[in-house]
């Protein structure tokens, strides 16, 4: 199956972080690892998900920082593969475009250009999508690829990433179990992941069943239905109004297991 560009959004533009969010879920080719309105934030995610292109905001007032001291920082950090940056901007500035591209960026939108929309911010890096991971196969430093243990860890903080997003609470009994049971079908589906976590946890299948349930019930009736349309955008069962734990469970893992 053919690899998603991963993206990262920094953003603080909460409809156009959308709008985004929204046409890249319709896409089988990019997924959105993360979004942020804050640049030291930002450079977390990069350091976490290690997206293969980040779609920068020059001004994030509502959020904290700003593009180019993301940029700045960025070329601090030791990365395999540098991300591909795509700056977008209601600035006008040559001079901050110079800046900008000094310091790392590969291309700058405007705002303010006639052709400009959250689609088109999406279809550009489409089209550079075969080019930028070819690129990044070319400057992989042979022999630097992830250890088993650090990309495990970088899909457990994808993971738990994507559970916050629906609101489900790491203080939940069944958040744990969540995790594990999304990662255990990103390596291999199986049928009998409660038997799994249970004998790991000394539990019996119905009670890692159970929790896993209410921990999904409870986001349902207590997150922002907002969110929710936003980050779970497969489709629930009218009668029952949540997802069921393997509806749940496979949704993440077939949404998460391309970009690893």
């Amino acid at each position: 199956m053919e690899k998603k560009l991963s993206v990262l959004l920094v953003e603080d533009d909460e409809k156009e972080c959308n709008l985004i969010a929204q046409y890249i879920d319709e896409l089988d080719d990019v997924s959105l690892v993360g979004t942020t309105d804050n640049s030291e934030q930002g450079i977390e995610y990069v350091k976490d998900f290690l997206p293969e292109a980040i779609i920068l905001d020059l001004e994030l007032h509502q959020g904290g920082g700003d593009g180019l001291t993301f940029l700045k920082e960025l070329r601090y950090l030791n990365l395999r593969v540098k991300p591909y940056v795509l700056v977008t901007t209601n600035n006008s500035s040559m001079v901050t475009y110079q800046c900008a591209r000094r310091l790392g960026a590969d291309f700058i939108m405007a705002k303010q250009q006639a052709d400009y929309s959250a689609k088109n911010v999406v279809e550009f890096l489409r089209m550079m999508k075969e080019t930028i991971q070819a690129k990044a196969a070319r400057e992989s430093p042979h022999g630097t690829t992830e250890s088993p243990e650090q990309k495990t860890k970088r899909i457990i903080r994808r993971i738990s990433l994507e559970l916050d997003h629906v609101g489900i609470s790491p203080k939940a009994v069944g958040y744990q179990y969540l995790i594990d049971a999304i990662q255990l079908v990103i390596k291999k589906p199986s049928t009998n992941l409660c038997s799994i976590i249970g004998a790991k946890y000394g539990k019996t299948d119905s009670s890692v069943e159970r929790a896993m349930q209410n921990a999904i019930n409870r986001a349902w009736h207590t997150a922002d239905i907002n969110d929710l349309l936003q980050y779970y955008t497969a489709r629930v069962n009218s009668e029952k109004g949540v997802p069921t734990i393997t509806e749940f469970i496979f949704y993440y893992a077939n949404k998460i297991k391309n970009e690893y």
